[in-house]
């Protein structure tokens, strides 16, 4: 590093900061710099850079939400080997795990983690305008977060990691499309309103029904807040009025109730089930021909992926390589799981 400050005429202080994003450096004198660095062949030293990690305390914070969910479980267990490889490289990282969907929790963790000295956030948000100045004025601080799971557009996030929730609706009605009887109606049960991920999948999974399947009758979106118990109510409610009721796509966690009241009604099969999230429960329905598809999202990379972009971004200076990283959307029957 001295000899590159010496052939660029700047402070090795001014090399550090080119060579690692941070501080303030005229863009010219970086990429002079970047480039004399590229032509001596220059490596950091990642012991070394460790150590000096290890020394300064940086941290990541990870905010988790809807942290008592199946699914989100499975998340837990990414950011938790990511949490120990980042460790190991001298970098501390925070979880903060909160039940439900609390725009108010989030900010107040942020908030926390910001006087913590959390040098990075990875978090599930929701839609709220409030985060989106909070993540303004993060990226004010040089201080980047990642979004995971949901996203927050319009922000000023580095990247979102998670499935593309839209085109996942999509998905889920053109299966529906093919399975359900003429002239059926089907009930789509969603969790909170103000998650982006399940209002985005409800959305992509009225707009192609509707386009595919003009015969269909969609009936009103109903949330049951992440809870089987709740789900369950809205099915029986909805059987109670729409006798005729042939399908129910969950675009959220729930499905639990809903088979139990499907089956209580001896109507397993017969109407048909889309969901979300390859849990054990719901892997359990599936084989039993409850559940007819279940939609896979990659739980385990939603959690391990978002942490080591952070990693990399204050260990080594890499940006993240896509805005958005779309984890694969799998379809599981019975008979491929």
């Amino acid at each position: 590093m001295q000899q590159i400050a010496e052939k660029a005429g700047v402070s090795r202080g001014t090399v550090d900061r080119a060579l690692n994003n941070r501080g303030r450096i005229k863009p010219e004198v970086a990429e002079k710099i970047k480039k004399i660095a590229e032509e001596m062949g220059y490596q950091p030293n990642r012991a070394g850079r460790a150590l000096a990690m290890t020394k300064q305390s940086v941290r990541i914070g990870v905010i988790l939400q809807s942290a008592d969910t199946p699914f989100m479980k499975k998340v837990l267990k990414g950011i938790e080997d990511a949490k120990k490889e980042s460790e190991q490289m001298g970098i501390e990282v925070i979880v903060k795990k909160l039940n439900g969907v609390n725009a108010e929790k989030v900010a107040d963790a942020m908030k926390k983690m910001r006087i913590a000295g959390c040098k990075g956030i990875a978090m599930v948000p929701s839609e709220n305008e409030v985060l989106k100045k909070m993540i303004h004025e993060f990226a004010e601080e040089g201080i980047p977060v990642v979004t995971f799971n949901s996203d927050l557009e319009e922000s000023d996030r580095i990247c979102f990691v998670g499935q593309n929730a839209l085109q996942s609706g999509k998905v889920a009605a053109g299966l529906m499309a093919e399975i359900l009887p003429p002239g059926a109606e089907v009930q789509v049960i969603s969790g909170y309103p103000s998650n982006h991920s399940h209002s985005n999948r409800s959305k992509g999974f009225i707009s192609e029904l509707a386009a595919c399947r003009k015969d269909v009758e969609i009936l009103d979106i109903q949330y049951a807040y992440d809870d089987s118990r709740i789900a369950g109510i809205i099915t029986e409610e909805t059987l109670k009025r729409h006798p005729n009721l042939r399908g129910v796509y969950l675009a959220a966690s729930g499905a639990e109730g809903v088979c139990k009241v499907l089956k209580n009604h001896n109507l397993a099969g017969m109407v048909k089930v889309i969901s979300n999230d390859l849990t054990t429960k719901n892997e359990q329905e599936l084989k039993h021909g409850v559940i007819q598809f279940l939609l896979g999202q990659d739980a385990y990379i939603q959690g391990y992926s978002p942490v080591m972009i952070l990693f990399n971004k204050l260990f080594d200076g890499r940006e993240p390589e896509k805005e958005l990283q779309y984890t694969e959307i799998v379809i599981k029957t019975k008979y491929n799981l």
